[in-house]
């Protein structure tokens, strides 16, 4: 039996990190990592230093690159299904090669793995087809960056007799808004634009250095969210972002 622990690390801010996630990484013998490429070589680095700073005693980093994803393929589900079973291969090949009978792996996550992430789905593939032998696996939450968003901002995430839905930009798009509070994540084309009726709280890079914060009317703030959004991808090559909508009363 080979032990897997997928660790949540938090949204950016290495303070992020909980005690429980401190452990787990304390317990690991092998850490895995999927490079984007130098582009999101930081994201990399964050990861080393967590690894670093609270890793004990003889480990080891493997690291493999991440399988590109098919961006224009107009069969969204089929691309992302492909490319999450790609990703499997990879994670499997590195399990089997690199983590030895009885020993801990751990995947370091970027925010909370329960909310808004696919190592769960393709780990669980990993061991559903029996790709790297028999596994187990704990699962250590962590600060998402819907919990980040609303801390910056200073808001609740709930309000008092009212859902609140979480979706995508690609969703949002196409469906509108949902409920009176609505958490969407990585829109890369402002779907938000035109829904006058709400009050936008945004976010980009959440807990780092490069941390963008905006809110107000969507009326107000679109066109400001575009060049930010727009000037930050340019400079960095890459943007994760992060917005609450809440219906204006």
């Amino acid at each position: 039996m080979k032990r897997l622990l997928i660790i949540g690390i938090g949204a950016g801010d290495p303070d992020h990190l909980t005690f429980q996630g401190a452990k787990a990484i304390a317990a690991a013998d092998v850490f895995f990592i999927l490079d984007k490429g130098e582009v999101k070589g930081e994201l990399v680095r964050l990861r080393e230093q967590l690894i670093e700073a609270h890793g004990r005693g003889p480990y080891r980093i493997v690291q493999a690159r991440d399988p590109e994803r098919d961006r224009t393929s107009p069969a969204y589900d089929a691309a992302v299904a492909d490319w999450r079973s790609r990703r499997a291969e990879v994670c499997a090949e590195m399990i089997r090669e690199e983590l030895a009978d009885g020993g801990t792996g751990a995947f370091l996550v970027w925010g909370d793995p329960g909310v808004y992430d696919s190592t769960l789905a393709i780990l669980g593939e990993v061991r559903d087809r029996g790709l790297a032998g028999e596994l187990d696996f704990e699962v250590v939450p962590g600060i998402s960056s819907v919990a980040a968003l609303t801390a910056r901002h200073r808001i609740g995430l709930t309000q008092v007799g009212r859902p609140v839905h979480l979706t995508t930009g690609r969703r949002l798009a196409a469906e509108g808004p949902t409920a009176d509070d609505t958490v969407v994540m990585l829109d890369a084309h402002c779907a938000f634009a035109g829904l006058d009726d709400y009050d936008l709280y945004w976010g980009a890079y959440l807990g780092t250095p490069d941390e963008i914060l905006v809110s107000g009317p969507v009326a107000e703030v679109t066109d400001r969210v575009r060049a930010l959004r727009a000037e930050a991808r340019d400079r960095k090559g890459w943007i994760m972002d992060t917005y609450l909508l809440r219906r204006r009363t």
